[in-house]
């Protein structure tokens, strides 16, 4: 295997990364403490465990606590901060 460093201008990008949970980051912004809680509809469990990691990920970098509550029977996953 043959690796070598190049400049990144020569690597050629067809569109711009996005996130998409860059919405559910955004709402994490205007939680409060005592506020109103976050709803989040999701479909399967996957999805459940990827909102949560991606929360747990932002308590971890803004030092936060962001906590979680999921009505699995209803598919809906509320984020609060007491």
């Amino acid at each position: 295997m043959k690796i070598k460093l190049v400049p990144r201008d020569k690597v050629k990008v067809s569109r711009k990364s996005i996130s998409k949970y860059k919405s559910l980051k955004d709402a994490l912004l205007k939680l409060e403490p005592g506020g109103n809680a976050l709803q989040v509809k999701f479909q399967s469990d996957k999805d459940l465990v990827s909102y949560r990691n991606i929360v747990y990920s932002y308590n971890r970098e803004r030092n936060q606590k962001i906590k979680s509550s999921a009505d699995t029977v209803k598919s809906i996953l509320f984020f609060y901060i007491e």
